[in-house]
Order: structure tokens, then sequence, then C-alpha cells
């Protein structure tokens, strides 16, 4: 997409003598500023990006692949001329750089209550009990803020927090991982990986490193995965999981009996369009590594059949197959079983897998595949498959992208049976029984049909374990009997007024008793009652703050990471673009009644 720009000297004389901009307008708007492209953010949204994102993207993220021909020189000069200024994230970003420090009255407390992970606890409820959040559904409408903390030279705050230990941990698209103090918002510590951390954090113990009792695991959208002190940001160690050039870590890694369990996806879907490209080697997989040491103890990938030679496009580039099937959630552990479950995203190209859009169990100990349920099969499926202009790297028909891309929930009903609920991109809820290699249940239907690649349900609801509850993409939240899958209520949301661009609710919901919490496109953040869905309170976080930490931030859309309850406060990520040109934001929000 950018080999034109190859060919230039230094960034200074490319954007002094307008080259970029016009090699920008005739190279890189046929997808930014395209209207037929809507997963591709337009010059407007690319320009509120901080410099560190963008030069981020074009080296080490998603734009890595189109933007490997480039000197360095060529991607600061289109960084530069996006963000109107030079990468130079550390200097700024460092706890170091930051006045508001904690102090010794800032106590590490690590029995406190706690949100740890992506999903509070093994099960992935994202449900938090009564005693450990605090906050009563009487006291949520008197919820007001208390501390916001601004992320500097970062755009996108796309993980989801974790409370343990009074310190709030949180990872943002410059690389940084924070732990900011709960009740005052001061900062503890910081910590800079080679890449932007989208997973969320997990705190657990650790042996064998002196002064370091607890650790922080997370991953970075390289394939990276760290263990640093949780007390001080030290590393600890560090192992690449996944060569994969496009390869990421979304999904929070989850940690069992000593073991780490890493999920690993990629990008590969959506540079995957151009003939050039040799579409595609990537498959998903999951990764059990000591958490200790990082040593990988076993590796099993999503996709059971072997990578062939599928065809040449009409370009003369080989393709293969099959590909893809990432696996873009947290895992959900059952020590009972000694399982571990995860949803699986859709195939990229033939011939068809087993492996995608299924929920699977694999045995926690030795990585071997107990059972696999495809809930829609034959889901190849790559950007630019949508006419009027299909690549000819799509399989033909191409697959409606119906990604399992939400952690399943291990529900416990009344009468003793345990089911795994999950969500899929299509609107479907599928419930299976552990118990009898997976079998389906039952199935609700949220929407009838999904016609594009933004997904109806996407990244998982909650459940207390009687009712589960989902977010909606065409904007709203739904609430469904855990045993039998029959609805309770289904609320729409509408977009604020002006906001209308940004519709949808299709980020991870939170409970605590009485209560969902979910954070939207159009940047509120909701409460609604769970009994009957009805909106008890709402707080427009797509504004500017005045910071604890001094740092310029505004608020965006929430999509990825959703809110946080723990210890009395609510804490919410504010600031993410994903695939439907949300708004950028860069902070952390913290309210209490």
């Amino acid at each position: 997409m950018l080999a034109l720009l190859a060919s230039r000297s230094t960034s200074a004389q490319l954007i002094e003598q307008g080259g970029i901009a016009t090699e920008f307008t005739q190279q890189c708007a046929t997808c930014h500023g395209n209207p037929a492209m809507k997963t591709a953010p337009d010059v407007a949204t690319l320009r509120q990006f901080s410099p560190e994102s963008i030069y981020a993207a074009l080296t080490t993220g998603v734009m890595r692949v189109q933007a490997q021909g480039l000197s360095d020189d060529v991607k600061r000069a289109l960084t530069v001329y996006l963000a109107g200024r030079e990468p130079g994230v550390t200097a700024i970003a460092d706890a170091k750089a930051l006045p508001n420090h904690c102090g010794a009255g800032d106590p590490t407390d690590f029995f406190l209550p706690a949100w740890n992970g992506w999903g509070k606890d093994s099960n992935n409820w994202r449900y938090q009990t009564a005693s450990d959040a605090g906050i009563s559904a009487s006291q949520v409408p008197q919820l007001q803020l208390k501390w916001a903390f601004g992320f500097p030279g970062a755009t996108l705050v796309y993980t989801q927090p974790t409370l343990v230990g009074g310190r709030v941990f949180v990872g943002l698209d410059n690389g940084y991982v924070y732990a900011i103090g709960a009740k005052t918002g001061c900062v503890t510590w910081s910590f800079a990986a080679k890449a932007g951390v989208r997973s969320a954090v997990t705190v657990g113990p650790v042996k064998g490193h002196p002064g370091a009792k607890y650790a922080a695991y997370f991953g970075d959208i390289r394939g990276d995965v760290y263990a640093v002190n949780a007390e001080t940001g030290m590393l600890l160690w560090e192992r690449q999981v996944e060569t994969e050039p496009v390869a990421r870590i979304s999904g929070g890694p989850v940690l069992a009996g000593g073991w780490l369990y890493v999920p690993v996806s990629s990008m590969a879907e959506v540079v995957s369009g151009p003939l050039s490209y040799s579409c595609c080697t990537f498959r998903g997989s999951v990764v059990a590594l000591d958490a200790n040491t990082g040593r990988q103890i076993w590796k099993t990938h999503s996709i059971s059949e072997p990578l062939v030679r599928w065809k040449k496009n009409r370009q003369g580039t080989q393709l293969y197959g099959p590909s893809g099937v990432s696996i873009w959630s947290s895992p959900t552990v059952d020590p009972a079983r000694d399982a571990l479950y995860f949803g699986t995203g859709n195939a990229y190209t033939p011939p068809p897998t087993s492996g995608s859009d299924a929920v699977m169990a694999l045995d926690l100990k030795t990585g071997k595949r107990l059972w696999s349920v495809q809930n829609t099969p034959k889901d190849a499926w790559i950007a630019g498959c949508f006419p009027p202009e299909v690549s000819d790297n799509c399989a033909d028909p191409a697959g409606p992208d119906y990604d399992m891309s939400s952690s399943p929930m291990l529900v416990k009903l009344p009468n003793g049976r345990q089911l795994l609920i999950a969500g899929q991109k299509s609107g479907a809820i599928f419930a299976h029984d552990p118990d009898a290699k997976g079998k389906v249940v039952w199935t609700t239907h949220l929407e009838i049909k999904v016609t594009d690649p933004f997904g109806e349900v996407v990244w998982g609801g909650a459940t207390d374990g009687q009712t589960v509850y989902y977010g909606l993409n065409r904007g709203g939240i739904a609430a469904l009997n855990a045993s039998d899958g029959q609805k309770k209520w289904l609320t729409p949301l509408d977009p604020i007024a002006g906001r209308e661009m940004h519709r949808g609710d299709n980020g991870p919901l939170t409970l605590i008793p009485g209560v969902v919490f979910s954070g939207g496109w159009d940047g509120v953040v909701r409460a609604l009652s769970a009994d009957d869905g009805h909106v008890i309170w709402q707080y427009d976080t797509a504004r500017e703050f005045d910071t604890v930490d001094g740092v310029k931030a505004k608020g965006g859309s929430m999509g990825a990471a959703g809110p946080m309850v723990a210890g009395g406060m609510l804490f919410v990520p504010s600031g993410y673009v994903g695939v439907q040109n949300g708004m950028p934001g860069n902070v952390l929000l913290a309210f209490a009644p």
C-alpha cells in the first residue's frame, strides 16, 4: 500500500516537499477515508491518534506488514504528517516523569477486594459479589467522579483494568503498563513493553525471584508475554510465544496451579486482502507457560488439520490453508474437570477446518484436545471479502465472520448442573454441556442475521449464575435465563445526540448484585437494573478531564475493555477505535458513591 514512499529520503524532506501528503492521498486514502472501507479509521480519526500510537502501528502494530518496505524516515514522516510531531513516548510516558507518585501512606495489600484478570475469576463470570463490590444497587445513582488519570502518549485504553492489592493495573497502545493507586490515582510504577498491551493483567504469586512475591502477567500485540514484579514493575521474565508477524495477545492470560495459560490471536485477516500477501500461515493457539520462569510447557493449535498449499491467486502469489482461528479472549479454567475452555475465531482460508467458530476444551496438564463443538462450519473470511471489490485471496463463498470471540462462562445452575455459555458475533448465544463433550443444550438468537464484520455479540457478557447478560452492537443489553436461554428482557440503547455514528454496546459487561454496567461506543457508561433493564445511572466520558497526574486527557468510545467494580469504586477505561472508527481517548476514570 505504501510502496511508492520507500524511495524517499529523510522525514523532514518528505514533509517539506509535500511528498508524504500526496502519497498518503494516493495510496493510503484508498482505505483511510474511503466510505466503503468502514473498518479503516478515516483521516480525521487518525489525526487524533498520538504520534507514538501511529509510529507503533507502522513498526510493530497492525500496519507493519503494509509498511515493511519503508525506511524509518518514511514511517516517521507519516507519523508527523498525521499526528503533528515526532514520536518520543518514553520521555513522557514513564511513571518517573509524572508528578503524583504514591507515598508511604499507600501500602500494598494483596488481600483487599479484587478484580483479577479479564473475567474477575476463573469462571469468567465478570460478576462481583456484594461484599467485594462495596457498592449496592441503591448507591449506584449517587456515583460521582473521584479522580481521572491521563495516560501520556496513549490513544487507546483497550486493556481491561485489574485491581489487586489496592492497585489498578492497566495497559495502553503506547506499550506501557501502569500500576495506579485505587483510592487516589497516585502512580506506583510503569513498565514499557515492546509493543502495545491489549491483554488484561493477571496478578498472582511468583517464586524464584528475590524481592518479588507477586507478579503481574500480560501480553503485547507482538506475541510477547511478560511477568513483572507487581510491587515494583521490574521485569522478571519475558517470552515470545508466537513468531508470526501479525500475531498478538489480545485475551488476558489465566493463572492456575502455577501455570500461565496464554491465548494467541492475529491481525492477519485485516492485512490479507492485497494480492501480494501470501495468505495465510498463522494458526491460533493456547500456550501453557511456567508462571515462575516463562518456560513453555505445551502449545496447542486451534487447527488440527495440516497446513497445505491452497491455490495461487491471479498475481501468482501462493496461498495456504486452513489458517486463522484466533483465540481472542481469556480462557476459562475448570479445575474439577482439569479442563481449559475457550472460543475460537473464523478461518482465513480454505480448506475447511473443524476448529473455527467453535467452543473447545483442552486438558490443563497436557494441552490435549478433549472436545470441540463447531457452531458455524466453513467460515473462512478476511478483510476485502465484501462487494463490490472482492479480493482474489478470499474463499468462495466467503464466510460470515462469526467468531466465538467472547470468553465462555462456566455457570453452575441452582440444580447443580453446569453449562458453558458463550456468545457469537452472529448474535447467537450457545450453552454447551461440559459433561457431554460440549453438546449444545440450548441456543438463543439475539439477532436474525448479521451482514458485516463488526458482529452483534463480540467481547462477552456477565452472569450471576441465574441470568446471563450480553451487550449488542445494534445498541442495547439483553438478559437471558441461564438454565434454558429464554429472554427475560432486552433494552435498546440509543447513542446520545450528536454521536449517532457511534452506536453499539458490544464491549464486555460487568455485573454486581442488581446492576449491570456497560460502556458504549458513544462514550457513555451506563448502569442498568439487572431485574428489568431500565437505566438507573449514566455518565458521558467523551470529553476532556482535569487529571490527578496533570496529563491532558479525554475520554472516547468504549468497546474492548469494560467497567470494573471493586472495593467500593467503579473504574472506567475510556478510549477505543477498533473496527468501527470509534473515538480515541486516554483516560481512566474512578467513581464512588
